[in-house]
C-alpha cells in the first residue's frame, strides 16, 4: 500500500474479488475488478455495486441544526422535509465553489451531510469556521462505510436484504432501518444516472451488509465496480467532478447550478452577497457538453475552439460506453456558450463537436 493512503474498511473483500488498486482522496480505492466497460455496462442493464466509503460525513445537531445548515450551504433546509435529502454547495465568501454535499434532514434539530472524500478536512474546517450558534458539527467520517448500488435491479436487490419499503421511497429521500440485520440509513441517490441506493453503514457492520448485497445481487448478475466506471457512468449523466468541473474559483451560476441557489431564503449564508453580485453582473463563462462528431476520445484540459481562437477547455471527458462516442464537459466563454458546435483540440487534432446543455445518458 502507498504510504499515508488510507485502506476502506471492506479492503480484504475487493482484494479476494480482484481488484486492481490506485490511490484516490487519500485512499486506496477499487478502479475497477474485471474490465472497466463490462461493469460500466452492468450498471446500465442490471446492477453494480461500489464502494464509497472514502466519502465524508458530518452530522449537525441542535436546535438551531436548519438555521446553521442553512447558514452554510446554498439550498434552504428550511423548506426541505423530513426524510428528504437536498443537494446543494458550499461557497467561499467571492461565490467560489468549497464543495458540493448532500444534505439529508433528519429533523429540524438534526441534519447529516456527506461531503466529497478529498475535501473532507477542508469542508469540516470550513463550517466549524463560519457555522452560527445553536447546533454542534460533528465530523464522522471515520464511523461510516458507505455502499452504493446503482441499476435498473438495485430496488429489487436491496429489498432482499432491508426490512425498509423502498417501493415508497422517492428520488432524493431516505429512511432508517436494518440492512442485513445492520441500522443503516438508506436513500435513493447516486452518482451514475441510474436508479439506485446510498447506503450508510457503521463501520462495524460494512463486511455483514457488504456480504448480504453481494449474495443477494447474484441471481441478478450484480458486478463490482470501481472508479473507472463510476467516472464514465457519472459524466454520461453530465454528474459534475469536483476538482475537475467544480472548485474554488468556479461559482455556481458559470457550472449551471442555479437551481440549488436559493438567495431568497430567510438565512444569510457564506457568499451570499457576492452570487447577488454575479448573479447581477452576468457570469464570464458557462459549463457546457461536447459530443465529438468523429472518433477520439476527449480529456481534460483539451482546449476548445471557435474558428483559430481557444475559447475554453475541457474539464472533463471520456469514451461513453454507452453511446459509443467521445463526451466531455468543458468552460467556454460566454459569448460562444450559445453556439451550436465548437471544436474540441485532441492532441493538436481539431474534431467537430455539438454543443450541448442536457446529459448525454438519461434512463428511459
Amino acid at each position: 500500500m502507498v504510504e499515508d493512503v488510507v485502506r476502506l474498511p471492506l479492503h480484504d473483500r475487493h482484494a479476494a474479488a480482484g481488484a486492481r488498486f490506485v490511490p484516490f482522496a487519500g485512499h486506496e480505492m477499487p478502479i475497477s475488478y474485471t474490465r472497466i466497460i463490462e461493469e460500466h455496462h452492468a450498471v446500465r442493464r442490471q446492477v453494480g455495486l461500489f464502494d464509497v466509503s472514502h466519502m465524508g460525513e458530518i452530522r449537525v445537531v441542535g436546535p438551531r441544526a436548519v438555521e446553521v445548515v442553512n447558514g452554510l450551504i446554498s439550498h434552504d433546509i428550511r423548506t426541505t422535509a423530513c426524510g428528504q435529502a437536498r443537494y446543494a454547495v458550499m461557497c467561499h465568501p467571492d461565490g467560489g465553489i468549497v464543495d458540493d454535499l448532500i444534505a439529508y434532514k433528519i429533523s429540524d434539530e438534526e441534519i447529516f451531510i456527506c461531503v466529497n472524500a478529498s475535501n473532507k478536512a477542508k469542508d469540516f474546517a470550513f463550517m466549524k469556521a463560519h457555522a452560527t450558534e445553536g447546533a454542534e458539527l460533528i465530523d464522522e467520517s471515520a464511523a461510516w462505510a458507505q455502499l452504493a448500488l446503482q441499476g435498473p435491479k438495485a430496488e429489487a436487490v436491496l429489498s432482499r436484504v432491508t426490512e425498509i419499503d423502498l417501493s415508497q421511497m422517492g428520488y432524493y429521500h431516505f429512511a432508517q432501518g436494518a440492512v442485513a440485520g445492520v441500522g443503516c440509513l438508506v436513500a435513493r441517490t447516486g452518482y451514475t444516472g441510474e436508479d439506485g441506493f446510498e447506503v450508510y453503514i457503521p463501520v462495524g457492520g460494512a463486511e455483514a451488509v457488504f456480504d448480504a448485497i453481494v449474495a443477494a445481487g447474484a441471481p441478478d448478475g450484480l458486478a463490482l465496480c470501481g472508479l473507472g466506471c463510476r467516472d464514465t457512468l457519472r459524466l454520461e449523466a453530465r454528474l459534475a467532478l469536483y476538482g475537475q468541473d467544480l472548485s474554488d474559483d468556479i461559482n455556481p451560476f458559470e457550472a449551471g447550478l442555479a437551481w440549488v441557489v436559493k438567495l431568497d431564503k430567510p438565512e444569510d449564508f457564506v457568499g451570499r452577497a457576492a452570487l447577488e453580485r454575479i448573479k447581477a453582473e452576468g457570469v464570464k463563462r458557462r459549463l457546457r457538453g461536447f459530443i465529438l462528431k468523429e472518433k477520439g476520445v476527449p480529456r481534460a484540459h483539451c482546449p476548445i475552439m471557435a474558428g483559430e481562437e481557444q475559447v475554453g477547455e475541457l474539464t472533463s471527458g471520456t469514451w461513453s460506453p454507452t453511446l459509443e462516442v467521445g463526451i466531455g464537459l468543458g468552460y467556454v466563454d460566454v459569448s460562444q456558450s450559445d453556439a451550436r458546435e465548437l471544436d474540441v483540440s485532441i492532441r493538436d487534432r481539431r474534431i467537430a463537436a455539438e454543443v450541448t446543455l442536457k446529459p448525454f445518458y438519461k434512463r428511459p
